[in-house]
């Protein structure tokens, strides 16, 4: 199978990196038509100030005439993959793979117009961005054979928001990178000398991780009987530092950032640590990077229950404890479930659970996805459905 990863991908988002390992493993040989745009932009969603905007637009202007010129350049292959961002690698670069006659798999992610519009909120859906947004996403799940995000969850609310045909959806689990975080060998649930629990946040500050769900946990009376450790920029920092700012509240560590490589080390001090707690149907349908990187870790974890987790861990898994979006209180108890029973917990954690999103069971995952694309006959466009994984 000779594969070109194609588009203006990020390079620094850990799904990308995982799936250019990955594709590597398959084909050796991948050839790799890239132009990364977004360089030096760590939330684009924050992306703001004409000059920051204006060199995004320049890249884009510079990258697709290249991307367009390699690409019908590049020899012999059996398909394209399009990585994330790609909607309008998608858009403007799809045409010439179908030119081509080559199929191609589109690794989504996620829906833009669902995070903009939806899930943060940043426009009215019924405005004209939301709507160009949703537009040109449905044009680009047509031009693509197959579109892959992250869940099935995540699969099927992209399947509704598109119309999108049912032999079209997939989806490959996001993981995390085990050079980064370890995996799981160290027992990091052991108790800590201190006397008091630290429970970690790391992240964007945006609606989806329910930022203001965890600051409401850590001011109430319960709350103030464990250290909290608050990491992040984003959408919602602003706020979420005025509520911290006007409140007497010493137990509340708050930084604005850290590095990448020194996140495990932050996370191995930290007793326990916190995944997303938003009530859009966005955050129901995703697990976070975070998840992922505490599981390498082996430590506890406290997200949400989600039809998304239970793709992970079925029923349920020691050490991870699973709280009501938006429920400050519910957060709280998952809390308390871990201090009551910490003493019992393995002491090495969530082993079997890594296995499910090792790089060579993710490999193995988007294998069968080129493979099923190869082997797939296109389907008339009125036999759609939503997409049932």
């Amino acid at each position: 199978m000779k594969i070109v990863l194609l588009g203006t991908f990020d390079c620094s988002k850990p799904r990308t990196r995982i799936l250019r390992a990955s594709l590597r493993d398959i084909d050796p040989d991948c050839t790799e038509i890239g132009f990364d745009v977004w360089h030096g932009v760590g939330d684009k969603s924050t992306l703001s100030g004409c000059g920051a905007r204006l060199t995004i637009a320049a890249r884009m202007v510079v990258a697709y005439p290249l991307l367009m010129a390699r690409y019908l350049m590049c020899g012999r292959h059996d398909l394209v993959v399009i990585g994330y961002m790609g909607l309008f690698d998608v858009l403007l670069l799809g045409p010439l793979v179908k030119l081509r006659g080559k199929r191609l798999v589109w690794d989504a992610f996620l829906s833009l117009y669902d995070t903009y519009a939806r899930d943060r909120a940043m426009a009215r859906e019924s405005g004209v961005i939301a709507r160009a947004l949703r537009l040109a996403e449905r044009v680009a799940t047509r031009i693509a054979d197959r579109v892959v995000m992250d869940t099935k969850a995540h699969s099927q609310l992209m399947a509704r928001l598109h119309d999108i045909p049912a032999h079209k959806g997939d989806a490959v689990l996001v993981g995390a990178e085990p050079d980064a975080f370890g995996a799981g060998e160290s027992p990091c649930n052991r108790p800590k000398s201190r006397e008091r629990l630290k429970a970690l946040f790391y992240g964007q500050c945006i609606p989806l991780h329910g930022l203001s769900t965890i600051v409401e946990a850590a001011l109430s009376e319960r709350g103030q009987r464990v250290d909290w450790v608050i990491i992040g920029t984003g959408q919602e920092a602003a706020a979420i530092d005025a509520q911290l700012n006007a409140a007497a509240a010493p137990h509340i560590e708050r930084i604005e950032w850290i590095a990448y490589e020194k996140l495990q080390d932050i996370i191995a001090d930290a007793d326990i640590t916190l995944g997303i707690f938003g009530t859009s149907e966005k955050a129901a349908s995703v697990i976070p990077n975070k998840v992922y990187q505490a599981l390498l870790c082996g430590k506890p974890i406290v997200t949400q229950a989600s039809p998304a987790m239970t793709e992970l861990i079925g029923e349920g898994a020691p050490g991870i404890y699973l709280s009501k979006a938006g429920d400050a209180s519910s957060l709280l108890d998952a809390r308390d479930a871990f201090a009551s029973e910490r003493g019992t917990l393995p002491e090495v954690l969530h082993v079997d659970l890594c296995e499910a999103f090792a790089l060579a069971r993710l490999t193995e995952e988007w294998r069968r996805v080129l493979t099923s694309t190869l082997k797939s006959e296109a389907i008339p466009s009125r036999k759609r459905g939503v997409h049932a994984l």
